[in-house]
């Protein structure tokens, strides 16, 4: 009973998951009852496990005291959870608290940042991969003219990705980098944002939406050459 790591992925699904036995005492049925989902990689899905299995081994967990005895090894695991929500590298991951099933349900303490979502039941499928969405028709330029990022004024290439605000007629086209430093523009000792205001629309937006929804390197061949490839959030400390 116990955390463990999933590598189940639809399209790009990273995600570690919690495990219940039905019946202890005689080794019966294992329930997978809680999913932490939205890694940006299988490797900081594996960080994150490592470290919920051996939170004694963790200098971010250090704080977390040892199970108590009285303590239930379910209720234990949702205690170091509640923790690594709250720390620095995960405290800044776009991630999604899922319970698969609502009767083992428990309130976190503390509970999970307000960038984390609570949710209920399986994963929803996920569509086919696509590319970023493009500009609207009226808005296109003309073949063979360069489209520029919306806050540098410099040229975006095809292979840079750039993001896109999901707001209908929004015309955002930024860098990631670009867009990146003006969300961060208050919290500059950071490295990745949790949400901003989109510089053309002023609306609100979450960081983790806004790079899932513009489906950035989601294509087919670029998902499977991913997992044999570093992302830059594998290098933090766990």
């Amino acid at each position: 009973m116990g955390p463990g790591e999933g590598t189940v992925r639809p399209g790009r699904f990273f995600g570690v998951y919690l495990l219940y036995c039905l019946n202890p005492r005689h080794r019966g049925r294992v329930e997978m009852v809680l999913i932490v989902h939205g890694f940006p990689s299988a490797v900081a899905a594996l960080r994150f496990e490592w470290a919920w299995q051996h939170p004694q081994a963790s200098r971010r967990l250090a704080h977390v005291g040892p199970r108590l005895r009285s303590e239930a090894t379910f209720d234990f695991h949702l205690r170091v959870l509640a923790q690594m929500l709250r720390v620095p590298p995960w405290a800044r991951l776009p991630l999604t608290l899922r319970w698969l099933r609502q009767d083992f349900r428990r309130d976190l303490c503390p509970p999970p940042p307000p960038h984390v979502p609570l949710a209920f039941g399986p994963p929803p499928p996920r569509a086919s991969a696509s590319k970023p969405r493009a500009v609207p028709v009226t808005d296109k330029p003309d073949q063979g003219s360069e489209t520029s990022c919306s806050l540098c004024a410099c040229v975006l290439l095809d292979e840079e990705g750039p993001l896109c605000c999901p707001h209908p007629d929004c015309p955002l086209r930024a860098h990631v980098i670009c867009l990146a430093e003006e969300f961060l523009r208050e919290e500059p000792e950071q490295l990745l944002p949790l949400e901003g205001q989109c510089p053309c629309c002023k609306n609100s937006l979450l960081w983790g939406d806004l790079i899932s929804l513009c489906g950035m390197g989601t294509e087919e061949e670029e998902e499977d050459s991913e997992l044999e490839q570093e992302h830059w959030t594998d290098m933090l400390e766990t």
